[in-house]
């Protein structure tokens, strides 16, 4: 027969206490909301790596043609002309000072036209940057430099690809030469408008978005005419909620970032 030492005590299986309880669910919500956190912050050094390894080195990239060439990129050397590429429009000659009616084709590594509807030249915008030496960011792979790959806010990759152009004069956003940069989530493109012009609006500063009209001095600005819940394929809005899937792409914009030269 089993004898029990009389100095054990009984022992009695019990549950958590609330403060127990309290503790958990505490902890629980705090892994939550650090990993709610820790995503935004990635997401904002993306953002900042967008900028400092791919869009400013693709500006300096066009400033160190300039210095050496003495023309914007893909202008002519003998025969310069105001245009990113020297061509003027028909009925005009180079070097006249009259203002083209028409824009010569962008610069970029595609002939397919892009989102913005400007035609493109295959293979220039490499050529021209190997022609003079000028070193280019590493963008996707030899001969797509002008492109680079993020995630949007659903997690699903988007593409973004510059491309250099002339605006003739009286076009909505800014006219000159500018860096036509398109794949830009409505995040993402307010995030470098941030970073560029300090706040983010559509139609001032340096940045903004293709064919937003520069505002009225002194009114208030224009948001970018998208966001994070229109999917491809819908029509941008600045405020309006479309609810788009976690599996759809976020709709993308071009945005127009002028250049000093």
């Amino acid at each position: 027969m089993f004898l029990r030492n009389k100095n054990q005590q009984p022992r009695f299986q019990g549950g958590f206490t609330l403060v127990e309880m309290s503790v958990v669910m505490l902890v629980i919500g705090l892994i939550l909301g650090a990993v709610s956190i820790g995503k935004d912050v990635q997401r904002n050094a993306e953002y900042a790596k967008v900028k400092q390894k791919f869009v400013d080195q693709w500006a300096s990239a066009y400033n160190s043609y300039y210095v050496r060439s003495g023309v914007v990129l893909a202008d002519s050397q003998t025969a310069p002309s105001f245009m990113v590429n020297g061509t003027a429009s028909a009925g005009t000659s180079a070097n006249t000072g009259s203002a083209p009616t028409t824009e010569p084709a962008a610069i970029c590594d595609s002939t397919t036209a892009q989102p913005n509807g400007r035609a493109a030249a295959l293979g220039s915008l490499a050529a021209e940057m190997q022609r003079l030496g000028v070193r280019m960011p590493p963008g996707r792979a030899e001969g797509k430099e002008s492109r680079y790959v993020y995630l949007d806010t659903n997690g699903n990759p988007q593409e973004i690809q510059v491309c250099f152009q002339w605006n003739k004069p009286g076009t909505a956003s800014s006219s000159g030469n500018v860096m036509a940069i398109s794949g830009l989530t409505p995040d993402l493109a307010r995030a470098l408008d941030q970073m560029i012009d300090g706040k983010p609006d559509a139609q001032e500063g340096m940045f903004r978005q293709a064919g937003v009209a520069n505002g009225t001095p002194n009114a208030a600005g224009v948001e970018w005419v998208a966001n994070n819940t229109n999917a491809q394929g819908t029509t941008g809005s600045a405020t309006g909620v479309t609810g788009s899937k976690d599996e759809d792409q976020v709709l993308t914009v071009v945005a127009h970032y002028k250049m000093s030269q």
